[in-house]
């Protein structure tokens, strides 16, 4: 199994005592999306986990106990973007803070697994396409000695994001703008000797030096764990995504980061009330299981393949 942690909120920043003391605890729940109701318990152990991927615009809160985690195989997706608090209110300053924890977390873990998300990108009166072109190649500099890849993918408008999206003025990127822009991000990477992938983009909107990246890569998790994994294509995600299946730990609607383009926060005031409601002794990640819930243990495995390392051969 690859655990995610997680695409629905960010769990290094906010709610990294409550993820490490389940995994002390080996467990955990998770409700369903689609009926609150239905519980899954989650076996956390080494056993059945072959890796996890942490999702994070901030690291801080889990970077000092990461050797809780020796007994895992992990990596990081960090998005660092050149957005101000208009569209990222919530988080510290890039320069003073978030550049030098990216730059501290690949030093502890290595370069290979502290990937830079540069995403999602859109554009407006303020954030260009020579301003995002001035942002990328500034943090390019500074991140270029701390990993070998960076993933850009442009806003995709869901309706749970149009209201917030129209006070900032966000449109989609047309065709044009795309081909133009991920060409010249593909060039300033290239200077920088970093490998660029696109995120479950359309190949035709990109320029062709762009690969078509997976964010829960099989190639990656192979090279880390040194065996070779056995599942499919996540069928939960977009038809462009090429990532492996895996178990989010995350619920929508608990990210405090605030950010305008968010697709997991259908509100900024729900996402408070629940922060609020997260004990770190809890299976769940906010709130409690209630009388009315069924907890079912979920089935998972380790997808090695018969556990043999795949460099052997």
């Amino acid at each position: 199994m690859i655990l995610s942690a997680s695409r629905r909120t960010d769990i290094p920043n906010y709610y990294a005592q409550w993820f490490l003391r389940r995994i002390e605890e080996g467990t955990c729940c998770v409700r369903s999306p689609m009926n609150p109701h239905q519980v899954s318990r989650i076996d956390l152990s080494p056993r059945v986990v072959d890796c996890i991927v942490f999702w994070t615009k901030n690291p801080a809160g889990l970077t000092p106990h990461l050797m809780k985690l020796r007994a895992y195989s992990y990596y990081f997706q960090f998005t660092l973007t050149g957005y101000g608090r208009d569209i990222e209110p919530n988080l510290p300053d890039k320069r003073r803070i978030l550049i030098p924890a990216f730059q501290e977390l690949s030093e502890k873990i290595g370069r290979e697994r502290v990937i830079w998300r540069y995403d999602p990108i859109f554009l407006n009166e303020k954030y260009t396409a020579e301003y995002h072109l001035k942002a990328f190649g500034e943090i390019a500099d500074r991140l270029a000695a701390y990993t070998g890849k960076v993933v850009i993918s442009f806003v995709d408008m869901y309706a749970k994001i149009r209201r917030s999206a129209a006070a900032c003025s966000i449109r989609e990127t047309g065709r044009d703008d795309m081909l133009w822009l991920s060409g010249e991000m593909a060039r300033i990477a290239e200077r920088h000797g970093l490998r660029i992938e696109s995120c479950a983009e359309q190949a035709e909107f990109l320029d062709q030096a762009i690969g078509h990246g997976s964010c829960v890569d099989r190639k990656l998790i192979e090279r880390l764990t040194g065996c070779r994994l056995t599942g499919g294509k996540d069928r939960n995600q977009r038809k462009e995504c090429g990532c492996l299946e895996s178990v989010d730990l995350g619920a929508y609607n608990t990210c405090l980061n605030g950010c305008k383009y968010c697709y997991a926060n259908f509100s900024h005031e729900k996402a408070a009330e629940n922060a609020g409601r997260c004990r770190v002794d809890s299976p769940l990640l906010c709130g409690e299981i209630g009388p009315e819930d069924k907890v079912t243990d979920r089935a998972v495995r380790s997808m090695k393949d018969n556990q043999t390392s795949f460099l052997e051969e």
